[in-house]
């Protein structure tokens, strides 16, 4: 970015320069007034028809640049919008994966307190009877 300032302040300066001697160089030649004036708007069309092209050239450019920014930014954004969406179905099929197991733990669960609740309950009941029995003996 610095170089493009350079060369552009450098072309300045070159248009400057060869303007300034231009009018230096028709100032100092020997010739009528009518003549020095039709000379003098000639180089000044002159350069002035090559800043014109310098102007429209830079335009050029700094249209492409920003052409060139905006497709870089849509490209940016498309790339972060694909990502998010495969972020959120790997974060929707994690979640779906944790509730399946959540939801066979809570059934394995399930089984064993009944299983062991038939047991004590088995229990329970062969040590009343037990105790029936016991006393009637």
């Amino acid at each position: 970015m610095s170089e493009n300032n350079v060369g552009k302040g450098l072309l300045i300066g070159f248009l400057a320069g060869g303007a300034i001697g231009a009018v230096l160089a028709l100032l100092y030649a020997p010739k009528s007034g009518k003549e020095l004036r039709g000379d003098i708007k000639e180089k000044a069309d002159e350069y002035l028809g090559e800043a014109e092209k310098y102007i429209a050239e830079a335009k050029d450019k700094a249209k492409d640049m920003i052409n060139e920014g905006k497709k870089k930014s849509e490209k940016l954004i498309s790339d972060a919008k694909l990502k998010s969406e495969e972020l959120l179905k790997d974060a929707e099929k994690v979640f779906g994966e944790a509730k399946v197991k959540a939801s066979s733990a809570i059934n394995t669960g399930k089984e064993n307190l009944e299983n062991e609740s038939g047991r004590l309950k088995d229990a329970v009941k062969a040590g009343v009877d037990a105790y029936k029995s016991s006393k009637n003996a």
